[in-house]
């Protein structure tokens, strides 16, 4: 992170107008770009980019893969224009919403759309970028292979697989490679057209002054590619292919029996006690991967690489977990030794101790400073402005787990005197304009970079909020109607971002960049 003062934006891509029922890399990702310039914003922070699935209620944290891109963000007028679709056959149907995100009905029209587009690569495609695009992306043969077989098996997780396959038995591979080519080839055009979609869309990023801030969820899915892949890199029962312990958190601030999240914790150590070598491996293609696609990552539950709750399988909640210790330091000299300095935001959010903001202090990485937090104790509340030790931190008003500021300001859940400690820390009567408040107070803070959800520029209810901790159905579907992007909007927030010397003078780098 570059220490000069500056601002940006939460969006997910999913959230972006357009006419597909869902965002895109289309129009709406370029015209969002353009929205942000003129707000004098530098930063775009977005979800995991991952494909979802409905089983896990479409959440980007419980994607299919750890590397690959969701096929519901890519643009049909896009496909056209690469001569892969003919004009006529993009038939937008008319019951898409404006507002929110119907994925079963999104992911029916993305697939005819992209089953269409892949007859018509098959025909006029461009072997050569498509050739070269999988030789450079270690990760897209076990990727295309697993979603074959999901197909195959009618989305029936992994591990319920013939067990030649469950076991990846090399003649059992093979075979099903052989059997799968036709799909496994499609299931790799549809990455090629993702990522060739992004590059697009980044370098515009770019050339407007805006870097992207992605987000590494520390854990993977069960029913995911990586871990089918790389089942010793897991805390599996290696007969039956399911998690003995999984990952969550301890009760807390969101929900008083923990969250179980169900996902399969990491084998850190190999036998003879030093990291697993296998592991390491493969967080090292991860963090290589997203830093090859987005400026800045935000590493998801930071905390779990100092200690991480483990929760025995079998438990239907949270609550009878324990501490373990993470892969701590070490873990992040070896990325450095192949990777160099990461760009890392720590999202340091929870159950925080001395030695959770030791290793991130070591590191250099800075923190998450959520002003919803500030409220409730007192005056030595660490989200407090007043009590930002360092400008190497990240203020946010809330975050894609929050209420948005308006709603958390309106809920009958948040106590009256949360409430009035609010109004009173931004000289205000009423709460009515909170969510402007809370902006100012972020950006005249002393953190280099404040990060503001959408939802709280435009001053937006508990009914567009993102994500409830702890609830697996419903969330992740709001969406941002065009109507809502005016030019007034984004000169009142450049007014402010000049105002508090939130306007930096640093050039957008360009990288190393996938296609």
């Amino acid at each position: 992170m570059r220490n000069q003062r500056s601002s940006g934006v939460l969006l997910h891509l999913t959230s972006l107008p357009g006419p597909f029922g869902i965002g895109t890399l289309g129009r709406s990702a370029f015209e969002f770009v353009d929205f942000l310039q003129a707000a004098g914003q530098t930063h775009w922070q977005i979800l995991p980019y991952g494909p979802v699935s409905g089983i896990s209620g479409n959440s980007p944290y419980m994607s299919l893969s750890a590397f690959a891109g969701n096929p519901l963000l890519i643009d049909p007028l896009q496909l056209v224009r690469a001569g892969f679709l003919q004009p006529e056959q993009v038939e937008i149907p008319a019951e898409f919403s404006e507002y929110l995100v119907d994925f079963t009905a999104v992911r029916a029209f993305s697939e005819k759309m992209l089953e269409l587009a892949f007859l018509g690569f098959q025909l006029a495609g461009d072997s050569a970028a498509f050739a070269a695009f999988s030789q450079r992306m270690p990760w897209l043969d076990d990727y295309a292979l697993f979603m074959a077989l999901r197909e195959k098996f009618a989305a029936s997780p992994w591990f319920s697989w013939p067990t030649g396959i469950v076991r990846r038995q090399p003649e059992a591979l093979a075979q099903w490679r052989e059997t799968l080519a036709e799909r496994i080839f499609f299931h790799k055009f549809v990455q090629f057209c993702f990522f060739s979609q992004w590059q697009i869309f980044w370098d515009y990023a770019h050339s407007h002054g805006v870097r992207i801030i992605g987000d590494i969820p520390i854990y993977v899915a069960l029913d995911s590619a990586d871990v089918w892949a790389h089942q010793d890199c897991f805390l599996l029962d290696h007969k039956t292919g399911q998690p003995t312990q999984v990952a969550g958190v301890p009760p807390d601030y969101f929900s008083e029996t923990g969250q179980r999240w169900g996902n399969p914790l990491f084998k850190w150590h190999s036998g003879r006690g030093g990291l697993n070598k296998s592991l390491l491996a493969w967080w090292g293609q991860r963090f290589r991967h997203l830093c090859q696609t987005v400026d800045v990552v935000r590493l998801d539950h930071f905390r779990a690489f100092e200690a991480y709750w483990q929760i025995p399988a079998a438990e239907e909640t949270a609550v009878r977990g324990k501490w373990l210790k993470g892969p701590g330091l070490a873990f992040f000299v070896e990325m450095k030794k192949h990777l160099g300095e990461l760009p890392v935001i720590a999202e340091d959010l929870g159950l925080i101790t001395p030695e959770v903001e030791l290793l991130r202090d070591t590191l250099g990485f800075p923190g998450m400073k959520v002003l919803q937090f500030a409220f409730d104790s007192d005056e030595k509340n660490a989200y407090l402005p007043h009590n930002y030790s360092t400008v190497n931190c990240v203020v946010y008003t809330g975050t894609h787990d929050n209420d948005t500021t308006l709603g958390w300001y309106l809920s009958d859940t948040v106590g009256q005197a949360s409430k009035d400690k609010a109004l009173r820390y931004v000289h205000s009567q009423s709460g009515s304009q909170l969510h402007w408040d809370f902006i100012r107070l972020a950006y005249a803070s002393v953190a280099d970079l404040v990060m503001v959800p959408l939802q709280d520029i435009f001053g937006f209810g508990s009914d567009c909020r993102m994500n409830i901790p702890g609830i697996s159905q419903g969330n992740w579907r709001w969406r941002c109607a065009a109507r809502f992007f005016k030019a007034e909007t984004a000169r009142a927030l450049r007014d402010e971002v000049l105002f508090y010397n939130r306007l930096p003078t640093y050039p957008v780098g360009s990288g190393k960049r996938e296609k």
